[in-house]
């Protein structure tokens, strides 16, 4: 293992934490091409919060650079670009591609590639690897070798973190594969699951994110059903949770970089080879359209209170994708904002867990640092941030005015304490 001169490519929430913890035990080279961000992380500091100033200071092997000739010096690369989707909804594999291209430059003889993005079945083989091979010249299972080993990152989790999860590795060749193996093993607690095929490595990674995906779009339909026949949806799940196979699932927003994406890389395949996907689809529908679905309950609920909706003040508390984290990517707050925007409501936008440079990204977004009391016709808890909870739903309360709408979106205040749940 000592042999192994690592470089990762991208220092994201996935590649910075496989780089660090790489780093305490081999050389690594630690690549990215926004020059601030690899200012930020020599100093210690990764605005991700994914990685401690302590542990970058263990991983005493670990090399940052902007600069892509460092990569020469490497022998195995590990590949943890983003792979997002279009407006379309299509897969978008432009960092992929790029990445790709980078690597084949400096591939040489017995060289591995291991890519950790996520893919449809078949992508790795088909996309990366004749692009490595175009470039660098070399002869693919012969010359040079792929890997993939699918990344299981939960951004904000300080429990599950990458050396606790289980790690599933996959290689071009069954010796490489093991090879593979054994490189993870070095950080991995948990273990690995050595995948028989790399296509059976991407599957297993994409339908991860889509069996979630399709179970929460069940609870947000049933939370549908549920408001129109004026049940409480916490109150059946609660009873239907007393049996020990119900899946705890539970409505709400679905965005971010995985959940709300990966499906499409699957259901682009499947239709690629001639299959319309029904319920991946139909699931993906009903987890898009909730933000129209909140705005619109939230604009009844104020007119039944007589609230002028047209020039009313709502403050949106949350903006990020996901509580205790400041990753932003497909939020789909957004489509709340953009939803009640449509119906002439004055938003404002309070999220301390959102960057500045995040910030400056919704320019068209009025953003706040302090919320004034008394002041709001409409407030939605939008993201369940420990800050917010620990404030309490009367203290929310009073940042409305009187009569004014609190819709409390993940419920976690009791329904009596707010006007609104999913």
């Amino acid at each position: 293992m000592k042999n192994h001169v690592i470089g990762v490519i991208g220092l994201g929430y996935v590649g910075l934490p496989l780089a660090v913890e790489f780093g305490k035990y081999c050389n690594v080279v630690g690549y990215d091409i926004d020059k601030s961000r690899i200012e930020s992380l020599k100093n210690g500091v990764d605005d991700t919060l994914e990685v401690t100033k302590a542990e970058f200071e263990q991983a005493k092997y670990l090399f940052l650079s902007y600069d892509e000739i460092e990569l020469k010096r490497c022998n195995t690369y590990i590949v943890t670009v983003p792979t997002p989707v279009d407006k379309n909804n299509r897969p978008d594999f432009s960092p992929l591609i790029n990445a790709s291209k980078l690597v084949g430059q400096y591939l040489n003889h017995g060289d591995i590639v291991i890519f950790e993005s996520t893919v449809y079945p078949g992508a790795t083989e088909e996309i990366c690897m004749p692009i490595l091979e175009k470039v660098s010249r070399l002869k693919f299972n012969h010359e040079f070798f792929i890997g993939y080993s699918p990344e299981r990152i939960n951004p904000g989790d300080k429990q599950h973190k990458l050396i606790s999860i289980k790690k599933i590795v996959a290689g071009s060749t069954p010796e490489v594969a093991k090879k593979i193996q054994n490189l993870y093993e070095m950080i991995i607690v948990a273990g690995t699951h050595l995948a028989q095929t790399i296509k059976v490595a991407e599957a297993a990674k994409v339908i991860e994110n889509t069996q979630r995906d399709v179970n929460i779009a069940l609870v947000n339909e049933l939370a549908i059903i549920f408001n129109k026949l004026g049940i409480d949806t916490d109150e059946v799940l609660a009873a239907a949770g007393t049996k020990w196979n119900f899946l705890p699932f539970r409505p709400g927003l679905v965005g971010g970089h995985c959940i709300g994406v990966d499906p499409y890389y699957l259901t682009h395949k499947a239709q690629e080879i001639g299959y319309h996907p029904e319920v991946i689809l139909a699931g993906r529908r009903i987890n898009d359209s909730m933000g129209a679905y909140i705005s619109t309950e939230m604009i009844k609920c104020m007119l039944q209170r007589k609230i002028q909706i047209s020039g009313s003040k709502v403050l949106i508390m949350g903006l990020t994708f996901k509580e205790n984290c400041p990753d932003i990517r497909n939020t789909k707050v957004i489509d709340v904002i953009n939803e009640l925007d449509k119906f002439g409501c004055n938003l404002e936008i309070y999220d301390p867990w959102v960057k500045r440079a995040d910030k400056a990204k919704f320019s068209n977004l009025k953003f706040i640092e302090n919320i004034e009391k008394t002041s709001y016709d409409g407030i939605i808890l939008a993201v369940p941030h420990n800050s917010f909870h620990s404030l309490g739903a009367d203290e929310i309360r009073s940042y409305g005015k009187s009569p004014h709408v609190f819709c409390d979106l993940k419920s976690i205040f009791s329904k009596v304490e707010s006007d609104l749940r999913l």
